[in-house]
């Protein structure tokens, strides 16, 4: 009752019409910025950082919010119509909003992301009100054998439900790994594969690679087709969701919270996670496996609902810990210490209206997104009726602004190319793209819990099973590793029993004997055949 009657207050805050103007700033300028390839949330937040000097800290938060949620819906939207992520969290939404948008679907792809938003972002913020005090105390008992886990679990889900077999995609994997072996060790300080030049002792950014493999990658392959095909525009569709389309993806829309949540609380790598598993989960779940990799609606509805709730989960550790997650925890984080204010325990008892009056907002740019962008779904789905070669002239053109304006150096479009070129020989070795852009996030947080567990447990491999949480999760990893020869085993072993039962006359009778006899009477009566006239069988 004490939170309900504080987010009441707040919402007396968040809905005075100055704050009101500042969420929809946030949000209208999260969208704009997160359409930009290489402009995520956490580099709009920084960028309008000092523009937030005059304004009171409650409205700068607000906005800062609406920044977020409205960076991840622009980088969702490129992310699903031009095959370029705008951040890391919207790569997953490419795999099956993009294939959406090339057959006529892209507004209905897009629709789908916009509530998958919506629905994840409102159930995040109540599991915020609710569970913040449970969750951070779960938090904070996880350790390093605990985050690797969570991380090998990511690797092998990904790798065993994408592309055309396991070795592709472990291949896939490895390329990101390596790529992320990039510039100094963090613990030693010795360069790796940075040939000797200063520029890559920092490693190559995350932006450059989703950017270089997706957007410059499909480019290059787009272009190389374009001489034997010609270059028609992809036709937009209905912009609504029908009535299929809603059975299919209102389930995924509240599976996206459950795993994008409690993700999002611990420091486990923000919502790349989640989604990656959200992905995997809908896969296994969908009564349409097939679809996936050709426009499965559901592949986009439950990752993005979980990168919502993720973002909602991120604030959890970052208001009651002071433990940013996230790029956009940490630049708040900063903004927070700019106004003098420490996050942490005491925090809600300090500034009460500022917490619970940014949790209102939360609510408040939800709906903004919603009513904002549902009706523009249409109007940015009709990008793709842009000529082919015009519109990934554009899509290169952006790409290199966006990767020149991570580090404002000129060696930055070099690599940007270079990894095109990779992606180009990804496609067309028929290698996953996601794997490599997974290897490239988690790679080196991995690296660097795997070897602070093995440091705690003096170099001992049990270090790495110390925990029932790891253990569980290793038991899981064990279970997608051995499912192929599990449904193998099973299914022999049905062949086996099928063959050996009898199917000759005595055995039917033998069958019939074996049931009572009523329900023989009504088993013979509905597996009877129509006979010449006819007429229904008689039951």
């Amino acid at each position: 009752m004490d939170s309900l009657n504080s987010l009441l207050d707040g919402f007396g805050t968040a809905l005075t019409p100055l704050n009101l103007l500042w969420a929809a700033v946030g949000v209208l300028l999260g969208t704009a910025i997160g359409v930009l390839p290489g402009i995520g949330p956490a580099m709009a937040v920084a960028l309008l950082l000092p523009v937030t000097y005059g304004l009171d800290p409650t409205g700068a938060f607000i906005m800062f919010a609406g920044i977020y949620y409205g960076g991840m819906f622009g980088g969702s939207t490129t992310s699903i119509l031009l095959n370029t992520p705008g951040e890391t969290a919207a790569v997953v939404a490419a795999i099956e909003g993009h294939p959406m948008a090339r057959s006529g679907r892209g507004a209905q792809a897009l629709a789908a992301a916009a509530i998958g938003h919506f629905a994840g972002g409102m159930i995040g913020t109540i599991l915020l009100v609710v569970l913040a005090p449970t969750v951070a105390s779960l938090a904070v008992d996880i350790g390093a054998p605990d985050y690797f886990a969570i991380m090998v679990l990511a690797f092998i889900a990904v790798t065993s439900v994408l592309g055309r077999s396991r070795v592709r995609g472990f291949a896939a994997l490895l390329v990101g790994l390596t790529i992320g072996l990039i510039g100094l060790d963090q613990m030693t300080g010795q360069q790796r594969l940075t040939f000797g030049s200063l520029h890559l002792a920092d490693g190559i950014d995350v932006v450059i690679v989703a950017v270089g493999l997706f957007a410059i990658g499909e480019a290059l392959w787009v272009a190389a087709h374009l001489r034997r095909t010609s270059g028609r525009p992809i036709p937009v569709g209905r912009p609504w969701l029908g009535r299929a389309e809603l059975r299919r993806t209102w389930k995924s829309w509240l599976r996206g919270p459950a795993i994008g949540f409690p993700f999002g609380a611990i420091p486990a790598g923000g919502a790349e996670i989640p989604t990656f598993l959200s992905y995997v989960t809908e896969k296994r779940l969908s009564k349409h496996p097939e679809e996936f990799g050709k426009g499965a609606i559901e592949g986009v509805a439950g990752p993005e609902s979980a990168a919502s709730a993720s973002a909602a989960g991120t604030l959890v550790s970052m208001l009651t810990l002071g433990l940013p997650t996230t790029a956009v925890a940490a630049v708040m984080l900063a903004a927070f210490q700019q106004y003098g204010i420490q996050p942490g325990p005491l925090l809600f008892e300090r500034e009460p209206e500022l917490v619970w009056g940014l949790i209102a907002s939360l609510f408040v740019g939800m709906v903004l997104l919603l009513v904002l962008n549902l009706p523009l779904a249409p109007v940015w789905a009709k990008l793709l009726r842009i000529p082919r070669p015009y519109l990934y002239a554009g899509i290169l053109f952006f790409a290199a602004v966006g990767a020149y304006a991570v580090g404002g150096e000129a060696l930055d479009l070099i690599l940007l190319l270079a990894i095109g070129l990779v992606g180009l020989g990804m496609r067309r070795f028929g290698l996953p793209v996601l794997p490599a852009i997974i290897g490239v996030i988690l790679g080196p947080a991995a690296e660097q819990q795997l070897r602070r567990a093995l440091q705690l447990s003096d170099g001992s491999v049990s270090g790495l099973l110390n925990t029932p949480f790891s253990v569980t999760v290793y038991t899981v990893i064990a279970v997608i590793l051995a499912w192929p020869w599990l449904r193998r085993l099973a299914a022999a072993v049905r062949g086996r029993s099928s063959s050996a039962s009898p199917d000759g006359p005595v055995g039917a009778a033998e069958s019939a004997a074996s049931e009572p006899p009523a329900e023989a009477a009504v088993r013979a009566g509905t597996e009877q055949e129509p006979d010449g006239s006819g007429a229904e069988p008689r039951r």
